[in-house]
């Protein structure tokens, strides 16, 4: 189970949200939340649609305020949204608002309001990146602004990195740059959080992986928890429903998932995909296993 190392010290990077509950016109969305993020970590946030992926990322950077409960990112409160708090924080958001600007006006206007941002790093990025230099940031295209803003995101040296959907718009070789720059960027004083619905995009790079559910956190493990707990088969026919330790089997191309009880002795790979709807639909089966082998859930 993740720990709570650095709670609420004010150079501690973690992330607490205990009994926090949050709505929308009166409806409930989230009812006694609670979740444990550390440093040095790569989150994956997933969900159905309607979930609260978004609006937890909104809860986590001030944006949005708990009804009740408390949320603490790096031991401070986002609601008061201090501006020492703020310049900790990127977020960068699935729809884009790019202002009419040149690439040196935005950085003159941006850029200092994050005293760890790295010019040569952003230099780097938007080479490797290829992203037309001298143009209104509003003239780019959607993948280019995309691009852009993960440039100066990973520059920035903010401690907390929030993404909402940051492959979208990206070609096939920015899903791989991306995933590659990222991992870099990662070190023992941050924190990376990517909400995305395209997790084939980050299954390499995210782990651990949390799942939101019905106003809850259903699943917050490692892959290597996982692994050590289930194992997955693709085979053409399909399994017998009754056979010893299955847990979950789906249709795919040209032949059939399986999800197993035990782990791999082969150590095979976890198709994400899989095993969130491994999750969704089996919900109490994967917190009996997990609670069997001393995991917390």
């Amino acid at each position: 189970m993740i720990s709570n190392q650095n709670e609420g010290s004010p150079g501690g990077s973690n992330i607490t949200i205990d009994d926090m509950s949050f709505g929308y016109n009166g409806g409930e969305l989230f009812s006694g939340l609670n979740l444990r993020m550390e440093k040095g970590n790569i989150y994956g946030l997933l969900g159905l649609n309607g979930a609260g992926k978004t609006t937890l990322m909104k809860l986590l950077t001030g944006l949005l305020f708990p009804q009740s409960g408390t949320v603490r990112v790096m031991g401070e409160d986002p609601t008061r949204r201090h501006p020492g708090y703020l310049s900790r924080i990127f977020v960068l958001p699935e729809e884009l608002h790019t202002p009419s600007l040149s690439e040196k006006e935005y950085l003159a206007s941006k850029a200092p309001f994050y005293p760890l941002f790295n010019k040569e790093q952003f230099e780097r990025y938007m080479g490797e990146f290829e992203i037309p230099r001298n143009k209104k940031l509003s003239k780019l295209s959607y993948g280019q602004k995309k691009k852009f803003l993960l440039s100066f995101g990973l520059a920035c040296g903010s401690e907390l990195v929030v993404m909402d959907e940051p492959t979208n718009g990206l070609d096939i070789p920015s899903k791989g740059l991306f995933r590659r720059l990222v991992a870099e960027a990662l070190t023992d004083e941050r924190i990376f959080v990517i909400s995305t619905h395209q997790v084939r995009d980050v299954d390499t790079l995210i782990d651990p992986i949390t799942i939101l559910h019905e106003g809850k956190v259903l699943f917050e493990h490692g892959m290597a928890e996982v692994s050590d707990r289930i194992r997955m088969t693709r085979d053409v026919t399909p399994p017998s429903p009754t056979a010893e330790g299955l847990i979950y089997s789906e249709a795919s191309v040209g032949g059939y998932w399986s999800v197993w009880r035990g782990a791999d002795a082969a150590g095979g790979p976890i198709d994400l995909e899989i095993l969130f709807n491994t999750v969704i639909a089996r919900p109490d089966l994967y917190a009996e296993i997990f609670r069997s082998e001393g995991v917390t859930v």
